[in-house]
């Protein structure tokens, strides 16, 4: 029983899930600012940068938490889903730093506005994400479980928005736009912007196995 109580316990993993999710939606703003204000290089990328730091700052939390899942005997939720969860959070803001920096190396001089579309659906998403992991401390209360359960429902329902405006954006992209170079570019851009509310649905997707195995 003493072996017991020197044992290291717990830790603050649900704070740092909440860190990370608040990182996520810090990102996903930043992007959506690049977006409205794309015509200005100015503006632009001093989001692009904002989108910079929040990945930085989410990646020292993942690092945290890995390191903490180390030191840590008994864990509040199963290992491999805090592994799995904080990985796949790092995830959205990993593709939202890439569909930053890929505007920028493609040398994308004007955005449609299905890119504002796409953009302001991940904000969305990563809104739900981050009340999601707030709820997560408190399943054993019914009404937190359902309502966590309801939060991942949200997102998969605009998951399914993100991928019909995306569907719509290569429809009229492959009839409309002639320079090919512009149509790979924008396909490119299309498909790493819906995937971002992809990664969100997958985070959405275990957050909903740890609420049915530990409510």
């Amino acid at each position: 029983m003493l072996f017991g109580k020197l044992l290291p316990r717990e830790g603050n993993f649900f704070e740092l899930f909440n860190e990370h999710g608040g990182f996520i939606l810090e990102g996903a703003r930043a992007f959506q600012k690049m977006i409205e204000n794309y015509a200005d290089p100015t503006l632009r990328q001093q989001y692009a940068d904002e989108v910079d730091k929040a990945e930085h700052a989410a990646d020292r939390v993942t690092a945290e938490v890995n390191r903490l899942l180390h030191r840590t005997f008994i864990t509040p939720i199963d290992r491999e889903q805090i592994h799995g969860l904080i990985n796949a959070m790092d995830d959205i803001l990993d593709l939202l730093q890439d569909s930053s920096e890929t505007l920028s190396l493609y040398d994308v001089r004007a955005v449609p506005e299905q890119v504002l579309q796409l953009a302001t659906l991940s904000v969305r998403c990563c809104e739900r994400v981050q009340h999601a992991v707030t709820l997560l401390p408190n399943l054993s209360k019914p009404a937190t479980t359902e309502a966590a359960l309801k939060t991942c429902e949200e997102i998969d329902r605009l998951e399914s928005d993100a991928d019909r405006v995306m569907r719509s954006a290569m429809s009229r992209l492959f009839r409309e736009e002639a320079d090919v170079r512009e149509l790979i570019k924008l396909k490119a851009i299309y498909e790493q912007l819906e995937s971002i509310s992809d990664r969100c649905e997958d985070v959405a997707n275990l957050i909903e196995g740890i609420v049915l195995e530990n409510s």
